[in-house]
């Protein structure tokens, strides 16, 4: 039986292999070094008793200032992984990454370059509030220099972080918090996942469903259930959300003719919206149906457990979405 690890083992362990292979490679953030316990739920724990704190470096509450150190140690020759503690949180540090982490290679005519990670992580279901808890990823995925990644199972997540400190551009890599603790295979050691490559987890013949991260786990609990009803549905983890692959995706639904795209991010204006318009104006023809978004009612992430558990996509509601679609 193959080792199992978490996904936050996966990201530890691509954190340590990664600073184990390159001194050049930094992290820092709020509680991200030992005397802090390694973050709020661990996840860099032991990182600076094993590389020293000048590599590992706890911040102050200053996300702005973060970021700014990021870049401007990564202008020094430097690969700095810096954690933003939640996602709602990188509003604070907006300026710095879409105005400066975004655009340095495009204003600096390629002269440099900006090989920042930003680690966050995010994802209702712990009633932490319509502050702690969004996905945001289409504010950065609409930005021309930002790649975005959000893993869904700890080999992914170990194979994209370290992809991720390798690219030589800006990378936002999104964790999401109620799957910290889902196991799954370890990877081997330095094993990557290319950003912009999507895996196809289920084969099928009816439906396609595209889903990253959490929405990923419940898309594959709803191909189950379908299946048993004799619906083959073609799962696709997309893994990356910019750039994202729209070779497999048009492949999968040019021969399903149907799709579905599910996010935990509120529908409107979203990652489902622009998949969406790309299969709509590559595969027109060829639907049988239109193509269907799910994401999250368009309000604030609710604080209430029975208003929160109904906010985001859940296994029934991609099971019934599909059997509307077919029908």
């Amino acid at each position: 039986m193959m080792a199992q690890i978490t996904i936050l083992e996966g990201i530890n362990r691509a954190l340590a292999d990664a600073m184990a292979a390159d001194e050049t490679v930094l992290c820092f953030g709020e509680d991200v070094a030992d005397p802090e316990d390694g973050g709020v739920l661990g996840v860099t724990k032991g990182l600076s008793s094993r590389f020293g704190e000048h590599r590992v470096r706890s911040t102050p509450i200053a996300e702005q200032a973060i970021i700014g150190a990021a870049i401007g140690v990564s202008l020094g020759g430097f690969k700095p992984v810096a954690e933003i503690m939640l996602m709602n949180f990188t509003t604070v540090a907006m300026d710095m990454i879409v105005n400066h982490a975004a655009k340095l290679r495009f204003m600096s005519g390629g002269q440099t370059n900006v090989p920042i990670v930003i680690r966050t992580m995010t994802g209702s279901g712990f009633a932490n509030g319509g502050q702690h808890s969004d996905y945001l990823e289409a504010w950065f995925a609409h930005t021309a220099g930002l790649k975005v990644v959000a893993p869904s199972n700890p080999a992914d997540a170990y194979g994209l972080l370290l992809s991720a400190i390798d690219d030589p551009d800006p990378v936002l890599f999104i964790e999401n918090l109620p799957t910290y603790f889902t196991k799954g295979e370890a990877p081997a050691a330095g094993h990557r996942v290319p950003i912009g490559k999507a895996s196809v987890l289920a084969e099928g013949a009816d439906l396609t469903i595209i889903a990253y991260a959490r929405m990923v786990q419940e898309a594959k609990a709803a191909t189950e259930a379908l299946a048993g009803q004799g619906i083959g549905v073609e799962l696709i983890d997309l893994r990356s959300i910019a750039p994202w692959d729209r070779e497999t995706v048009l492949a999968s639904v040019a021969r399903t003719g149907r799709a579905i795209i599910v996010h935990e991010a509120v529908t409107p204006f979203g990652v489902g919206a622009e998949i969406s318009a790309v299969i709509n104006e590559s595969l027109f023809g060829a639907l049988k149906a239109p193509v269907k978004r799910l994401g999250a009612a368009f309000c604030p992430v609710p604080f209430s457990r029975p208003l929160e558990s109904a906010f985001a996509p859940t296994a029934a509601t991609i099971e019934a979405a599909a059997k509307a679609l077919l029908a």
